[in-house]
């Protein structure tokens, strides 16, 4: 990271907070200027300038003012009078230890409360789902943590925050949040990278659930809202209730999903920690775009949640892994083609029978694949991709390889001799169709899978 990039951001949300300015030396002085006057612009912390350097210390007492005393620095705002729950406590110039204006020679943002242009209720649907009120910058949540400003702001971005200046947007949690994944690094549980990675896995999956189960979930309780009262009014009571409840159950299924993952990883050979040998499968609408201009979009909406939902039952109740979802495709993968087969006729037989989906397609490949924060990567990847692109209307097209695996497992044969051998042991059938060039993979003999007829 650049070490002239903006401070980190609010884990309150996605966006600074309107009406709340970033501090600054000056509002018509070039950003060039500032630094070279300060060192530290827009709230950065200069290099060398931690909690013990020389400069940490003379900020710490200009900061503290007769008032607080020679130990309020400004990584101590949990220490001034009122405590971490009153952070407007005591004068509005008295001197708060971590105020930016100070620290920073830039303007201040006068006492906590809701800021210009924030709607109250917003403010206290925020506090009341981070459990605490605006207390930091992010230049005081850095500090307080013991965090350099560059890690912090990498930590942030990571979880998919948007830089929020020097508002006071922050609050205890955030802290502690930091805190936490910088003394994972300095433990050496985790490197500085892993860390990143960690944050930014984290944030990108629980932004997407966030995003899904406020618009799918919470807008269907509250619509239509209760006699005089906006659905705004109607939404607090009901996170107040259902957060709680939200929160274990997602712990509840973080940790099954952490104990399924771990006995994967535990039972197969080191060398295929990362890189292994899966099948990948792609499930694709067939006509999706010419649905889109057809259709109202409440219309669409419901048929792509009725195929994503029939794909994810699909997939998980014979063995697969959904990995993700597009709309109108969907990419799994399973620990052996014979898995993977299952699901990929089961998925054609469950939505040939339901006429208000269009036809559907699917493409799978056998392979090397490698694994990277829950998603897949690599050539067997692409191919499953492409065979499906060119698979006939519900039907099922495998690669040269995943055919061959099903024929060693005993699933399927490979020739009419093996037919001939031993024709009831068989759960599909495998039809080599004409090779042809697959963009980018050159020349493929891909096969058409069914299921065999007793």
């Amino acid at each position: 990271m650049d070490n002239d990039s903006p401070p980190p951001t609010s884990s309150g949300g996605d966006a600074a907070p309107d009406g709340v300015r970033a501090a600054s030396d000056g509002d018509a002085a070039p950003a060039d200027a500032r630094r070279d006057a300060s060192g530290d612009a827009a709230g950065q912390e200069p290099e060398g300038a931690g909690p013990d350097s020389p400069r940490a210390e003379s900020d710490a007492e200009a900061e503290a003012g007769p008032a607080g005393g020679s130990d309020g620095g400004p990584g101590d705002a949990a220490g001034q009078s009122g405590g971490p729950d009153d952070p407007g406590s005591g004068d509005s110039g008295s001197g708060d230890p971590g105020d930016p204006g100070e620290a920073e020679g830039g303007e201040g943002f006068g006492e906590s409360g809701p800021e210009r242009g924030e709607h109250p209720l917003a403010l206290r649907l925020e506090q009341l789902i981070l459990g605490a009120p605006r207390r930091y910058t992010p230049f005081q949540a850095a500090r307080t943590a013991g965090v350099s400003m560059d890690l912090a702001s990498r930590f942030w971005r990571a979880m998919g925050f948007a830089d929020i200046g020097q508002a006071r947007a922050l609050t205890e949690a955030d802290v502690l949040a930091l805190r936490r994944l910088a003394g994972l690094v300095e433990a050496g549980l985790l490197s500085e990278s892993m860390a990143i990675q960690v944050a930014r896995s984290t944030g990108q999956t629980t932004a997407r659930l966030a995003d899904w189960q406020t618009d799918s979930f919470l807008e269907g309780l509250t619509e239509p809202p209760e006699p005089g009262m906006t659905r705004a009014e109607v939404a607090y009571p009901l996170v107040e209730l259902l957060l709680p409840e939200l929160e274990e159950f997602l712990i509840y299924v973080w940790r099954r999903q952490v104990a399924a993952a771990t006995s994967r990883v535990v039972q197969s050979d080191d060398e295929e920690a990362v890189d292994r040998r899966l099948a990948v499968g792609f499930a694709d609408l067939v006509g999706f775009t010419r649905l889109t201009r057809r259709l109202e979009e409440e219309e669409l909406g419901e048929l792509v949640e009725a195929f994503e939902t029939t794909a994810a039952d699909q997939v998980a109740a014979y063995g697969g892994r959904l990995i993700k979802t597009l709309g109108d495709e969907v990419l799994f993968v399973a620990d052996d083609p014979g898995t993977a087969a299952e699901i990929g006729i089961r998925l054609i037989e469950t939505l040939t029978g339901d006429e208000t989906m269009p036809a559907l397609r699917v493409g799978m490949a056998f392979g090397t694949v490698t694994t990277r924060m829950g998603d897949v990567f690599g050539t067997t990847v692409n191919l499953a991709s492409r065979l499906t692109s060119i698979a006939p209307r519900d039907a099922v097209l495998v690669d040269g390889d995943f055919a061959e695996a099903l024929g060693a497992a005993g699933e399927a044969p490979l020739s009419e001799a093996d037919v001939d051998a031993a024709s009831e042991k068989y759960r599909f059938a495998l039809q080599p169709m004409w090779r042809r060039p697959v963009r980018g993979l050159g020349v493929v003999e891909p096969w058409l899978l069914s299921r065999r007829e007793s």
